[in-house]
């Protein structure tokens, strides 16, 4: 009886769904708001990622980006830290978020999930989760539905009671539960696909108002939109012909791990997805990320995953313009909406073009026509015909005609200006004092068992530090003493990291990586005859936050323990007395507060230690003036934590040194996320962005922990601005502007197009570093002339451009003394310097 029920229940959803009057509904070609058909461009803002104070520019970035809608998830460890107690404060103020989003005219994409993934520490679940009896996570199993569905109800009636649904008036037009769950339940069975169904029946039951979307989900039960995530998605097409064709996850670029080079994406080809996809009949596009902003306090999952979600995203982690992909997705966005009107209407009509070209047109009823021309070939441009016209194509690249005659984009001809970031240093170099965080005692706080225990089930992860603690006695006729070699202690870790240290002095330092946690130390030791103390410091760096069964993963030293050289041979440590202590002493004392760290002895001037671990740091110092976004570049530290007036910024690890293979990355061909990597042999991350929010005028209280040994005195404070500004444009590149004119009856003929420049507010054009109107090479910070240069290239730039925040020079030979190459196609490269 109750499957029938349901059975009926889902027909008539779908039947809502494809053809009520309700405020959002959807059909094959398009998303339905208030009755209008939509083509909707999203992207992903999480907002415990940065700060509430930077909230509302983020949005309004993203706005005058063309976007429609934000995505964000909803991350249950951030809301209930312990079970039924709640969090909705400061950067985990969902309500304010999406208010502010509906403020800004923009719609909102709410992934409840709860599972989040998303790098995030043990993927957004609650640690005490783990540890509710019988529980099997993400399956066929009562404790965890119940969890789940406990949290869900309560972030639905939370929105519900401040209207927030689209239905109610509010922002809120989709939600989505679960995440990326259909390659777990393949791993699973039958258990997983119960739990499809049930999360989709629960999900339902609900009553949003507004469509659920399920991703990675081929079988998501009707009438939950199945949607795809990846660095292409034009392949893919939903379960049902009635479902629109959704990206939830179009990946701007990639993670940093610590250990790993960071990855970026070429504008060109991210933009080429989206086309790709549009021209395929998508309907919905989220960018993944769209500002990706920072991994706050000890919120980074992975393991390895850095403190800075940078990801390469078209706003940086400090919420600045990453340019020229922020600008040509603006351009993209335009073009797109453009052509909507036909893009709604009907499927296109494919036509091809030549062996690796084709066109896609779209018409509407009321006569509207778009055109789409695509050549994927990776190598090769292309000429082609169509509606006897000829158009040039470069390779891996898409034209936009939003009246099927007339170019207004193409995704590898970037009209958007380019721009290079610099880290200035500014304050007073910081005066330091220091605390040693010892090796712990065994007395304080600590307890005895036989054996060696799970990291996590002892830590709770309340802290990334954990304490094994043992006595090694050695008889004084052992041979090492005679000048033998020292006995090998080797020691077996589930990760992520460890810091041995015999008799109170660190011997030796072993760490995992992204790929590979565990870790063995294994190393001859110095002991003494007599009672030697062995202390095993084992560090977390992040729960796991992607896989099955999250309540068998574990982490510390499970052994075995053995120290091998001795007279009887080996002696197996692992089943003798342990003590465990959780965290830190400088913890305990609450060092990187204002309180704790005042009624602490610090050693000050030439007593501040240098180079020795397990050393906390603290110095105060005045907030710049400006709005200058600030960081600390950390580039002489080893790994630990940072603190400033008490908020946590996130772990540092500059010692761990990037490997990968760096060097040019080409946008064409296919992307992933190892192809283009930056930073070989630097830092994986170097600077650590501190909210100005965060600051006071005077008297910031900034501590350090810092595990490895460094040099606090090579630490400074850095701004993050605008070094210089480029553009690179050919000179007859069609632009959205010069169509507008021309669809507006306002020029009859094709115009040349613009370069236009401009400096962050506050900034002028100093100088002028480069400019070439010719053949051109290279990329913005490196341009170099090519065989063909006008002369007087400069003249114009010089003349329109210095001293002001922003210019605009037409690319026409006449600007720059005539043609120096007739019948040669030209292009402007010019770079200016902002200060």
């Amino acid at each position: 009886m109750k499957i029938v029920m349901w059975n009926v229940l889902l027909m008539i959803l779908s039947s809502w769904v494809c053809f009520s009057a309700a405020s959002v509904s959807y059909d094959h070609k398009a998303i339905v708001v208030n009755g209008q058909r939509r083509i909707l461009i999203s992207g992903s803002i999480h907002y415990p990622r940065s700060t509430p104070e930077m909230w509302p520019d983020l949005i309004g970035k993203a706005k005058e980006g063309g976007l429609d809608v934000i995505q964000t998830y909803v991350f249950w460890n951030g809301h209930e830290p312990q079970p039924g107690k709640y969090y909705f404060e400061e950067r985990y103020d969902l309500v304010k978020f999406i208010k502010l989003v509906q403020q800004a005219g923009l719609y909102v994409h709410l992934r409840i999930g709860p599972y989040a993934c998303a790098e995030w520490n043990f993927g957004g679940f609650p640690v005490w989760l783990k540890y509710v009896p019988g529980i099997s996570f993400r399956t066929d199993n009562t404790p965890f539905k119940d969890a789940m569905q406990k949290f869900t109800t309560k972030i639905v009636n939370m929105m519900k009671a401040e209207e927030l649904y689209e239905t109610q008036g509010g922002p809120i037009i989709m939600s989505q539960i679960e995440n990326e769950y259909g390659p777990v339940e393949y791993e699973l069975g039958a258990p997983g696909e119960a739990y499809t169904k049930w999360a989709a029946q629960m999900a339902v039951g609900l009553d949003t108002g507004v469509p659920w979307v399920m991703c990675k989900q081929d079988d998501a039960p009707d009438p939950i939109i199945n949607a795809c995530n990846g660095f292409y998605c034009d392949y893919f097409s939903p379960n049902k012909d009635y479902k629109p064709k959704m990206w939830t996850e179009n990946w701007t670029g990639w993670f940093t791990n610590f250990g790993g080079a960071v990855p970026y994406r070429p504008a060109e080809d991210l933009a080429f997805s989206v086309a790709r996809f549009i021209l395929k009949g998508g309907s919905f596009i989220n960018y993944y990320m769209y500002h990706g902003g920072t991994n706050f306090g000890r919120t980074a999952g992975g393991p390895f995953i850095a403190t800075s979600y940078d990801y390469d995203a078209p706003l940086d982690e400090f919420g600045l313009l990453r340019q020229p992909k922020w600008g040509h997705l603006k351009d993209l966005h335009r073009a797109i909406k453009l052509c909507e009107p036909a893009l709604v209407s009907e499927d296109p009509i494919r036509t091809s073009l030549g062996n690796n070209q084709e066109a896609s047109v779209f018409n509407s009823k009321s006569g509207a026509c778009a055109a789409f021309l695509a050549n994927y070939d990776k190598n090769s441009f292309a000429k082609v015909a169509f509606n006897n016209m000829h158009y040039n194509l470069p390779p891996w690249s898409i034209s936009i005609l939003p009246d099927c005659k007339n170019t207004v984009y193409n995704t590898a001809r970037i009209s958007a200006q380019s721009a290079q970031m610099k880290m200035t240093p500014v304050g007073r170099p910081f005066s330091w004092e220091s605390y040693n965080d010892e090796t712990t005692s065994y007395q304080d706080n600590t307890f005895t068992t036989v054996g060696l225990l799970e990291q996590i089930n002892i830590t709770r992860d309340v802290s990334d530090y954990l304490w094994y603690m043992t006595d090694v006695r050695i008889d004084s006729d052992e041979g090492f003493l005679r000048g033998g070699e020292w006995p090998v202690l080797t020691v077996l870790s589930a990760g992520h990291a460890l810091h041995v240290f015999i008799n109170d002095q660190l011997t030796g330092t072993v760490y995992g990586s992204i790929e590979n946690p565990k870790i063995t130390f294994s190393s001859g030791v110095n002991l003494r005859a007599g009672v030697n103390k062995i202390a095993l410091l084992s560090i977390a760096v992040g729960l796991p936050n992607v896989g099955p069964h999250f309540e068998t993963w574990n982490a510390g030293v499970l052994g075995p323990v053995t120290l091998n050289g001795l007279n009887e041979g080996r002696r197996d440590l692992t089943w003798q007395n342990w003590s465990y202590k959780v965290g830190l002493n400088g913890e305990a004392l609450s060092l990187h507060s204002l309180g704790g760290s005042s009624t602490t002895e610090w050693a000050e001037g030439s007593f501040v230690a240098q180079e020795q671990p397990l050393t906390w740091y603290k110095t105060t110092f005045d907030t710049p003036d400006g709005d200058q976004r600030l960081a600390l570049d950390m580039n002489t530290m080893g790994k630990g934590q940072i603190w400033i007036n008490g908020q946590s910024i996130g772990r540092h690890w500059p010692a761990y040194k990037a490997s990968g293979t760096c060097g040019g990355c080409s946008y064409t061909g296919w992307f992933d996320e190892k192809k283009c990597l930056s930073n070989c042999g630097e830092a994986s991350q170097r600077w650590y962005h501190i909210p100005r929010s965060w600051l006071k005028p005077a008297g910031n209280l900034l501590v350090l922990f810092e595990e490895l040994g460094g040099n606090p005195y090579g630490i400074t404070l850095v701004k993050r601005e605008l070094a210089s500004v480029c553009a690179d444009i050919y000179e007859w590149q069609p632009t959205l502007m010069n169509w507008q004119m021309q669809h507006s009856g306002k020029v009859n003929k094709p115009l040349r197009p613009k370069a236009h420049l401009w400096c962050a507010p506050g900034q002028k054009i100093s100088s002028i570093k480069f400019a070439s109107f010719g053949t051109p090479e290279g990329a913005c910070g490196s341009f170099l002339e090519g065989s063909c240069h006008a002369h007087k290239s400069y003249d114009a730039f010089e003349r329109n451009c210095i001293g002001q925040n922003a210019c605009s020079v037409r690319v026409a030979p006449e600007q720059f003394g005539g043609d120096p190459c007739p019948n040669i196609m030209k292009k402007l490269s010019v770079e200016v310097i902002c200060s």
